[in-house]
């Protein structure tokens, strides 16, 4: 093929044009281009959401040791990982599904309940992926705003559950406001469900929660509702690079559909490996939780004190206006090697999601938006 041909030039088969009109993920900058933005190779990861302190030093040796065999095929059923994390939750294996991060796993619940035309509930600002994988399917995506003071629009997510819509997509702590359903709110919710309706509940960041918030997975099995719990080793435990997630679901029928929409061996045996040995070592991951609440408090408390209007936060990350283009802002905060996730869903452009990364990462944001 001749260097100045192409692609556009060739004919080839029609796209699904639910698929082909999907927006962009907003992923976040990559670290390569930061540091020839900046000139610096000391930058400050405060986008993504990872763990400032790395994994368990139990991950690093399973992974160093022979029962590591990447020659071989990982077990697709994920049998004993699903097994460990049936136990330290008190459920079924066979209700869980283990996925190569949360992700695929709300890829692979819309495909198995979704058909085009069918409606999904969600609220904005939101997770990308709860609206970009419905909408792959063809199906409608109502988004429901959040409030003034950064809370959940109950009103009008009863409003929008009494349509019977086929799947609920809401996560708390909320990504990426930070917030939390408190007792009464998640029991207002469940209260306005359907059995039409699938409550899917992503908990992703259910480990940085203070200790007075509700524990969601026992008040959805208790209210006997069709549901699914999304949880993720990639924030507390620090496997954002080997992306594990797994689905706890209220019956094994659910499960059983939902990991037939996945593709096998979906989890490697490097993610399986040190998801085990992540989960067995939860004194390292309660530590770490601790010492990141008391620096996003730190962090919140500086931003107030600077002037923004910050959510009050229950995650490992804030979200704050920054009073302008927040596209903009981070442009200039990448220059001086500060990576943070600007706001693009229309009506929150202004907002802007900082991860809680290390003190010294901290203060150079907080430093940065001092002298703005």
């Amino acid at each position: 093929m001749e260097k100045n041909e192409t692609l556009c030039e060739q004919h080839f088969p029609s796209f699904n044009p639910h698929v082909a009109q999907l927006p962009t993920y907003n992923a976040g900058l990559n670290i390569a281009v930061a540091k020839a933005i900046s000139g610096r190779d000391d930058i400050a990861r405060l986008a993504s959401n990872e763990n400032p302190d790395g994994c368990s030093p139990n991950v690093l040796q399973a992974l160093a040791s022979p029962a590591f065999e990447p020659w071989r095929y990982a077990d697709p059923a994920c049998t004993a990982l699903r097994e460990a994390i049936a136990e330290s939750l008190g459920v079924l294996p066979e209700a869980i599904v283990a996925g190569n991060g949360s992700e695929e796993l709300i890829a692979a619940i819309s495909r198995a309940f979704l058909t085009a035309g069918e409606t999904v509930v969600t609220v904005v600002p939101s997770f990308g992926l709860h609206e970009i994988e419905p909408l792959a399917t063809g199906a409608r995506v109502i988004k429901i705003p959040m409030t003034h003071s950064f809370g959940f629009d109950l009103p009008a997510l009863q409003n929008a559950l009494h349509q019977k819509p086929k799947i609920l997509f809401l996560s708390s702590p909320w990504n990426p406001v930070g917030t939390v359903l408190s007792h009464d709110e998640l029991v207002q919710i469940i209260s306005a469900l359907t059995p039409e309706t699938l409550f899917v509940f992503d908990e992703a960041y259910v480990e940085y929660k203070d200790a007075k918030a509700p524990d969601g997975l026992k008040m959805l099995h208790e209210a006997r509702v069709p549901y699914i719990s999304l949880r993720t080793f990639s924030k507390a435990y620090g496997l954002a690079g080997l992306r594990v997630g797994y689905a706890i679901c209220s019956a094994v029928e659910i499960a059983r559909v939902v990991s037939a929409a996945k593709p096998p061996f979906n989890v490697n045996a490097a993610g399986q490996l040190a998801a085990q040995a992540a989960l067995n070592d939860q004194a390292w991951m309660q530590s770490s939780v601790k010492g990141v609440r008391l620096e996003r408090e730190r962090v919140l408390q500086a931003l107030t004190e600077l002037g923004y209007r910050v959510a009050p936060s229950q995650t490992n990350f804030v979200f704050f206006d920054c009073g302008g283009d927040s596209s903009i802002v981070a442009t200039e905060l990448v220059k001086q090697g500060i990576i943070v996730k600007p706001w693009r869903e229309a009506g929150y452009t202004t907002y802007m999601r900082a991860t809680i990364g290390r003190d010294i990462d901290n203060d150079r944001l907080i430093d940065a938006l001092r002298t703005r």
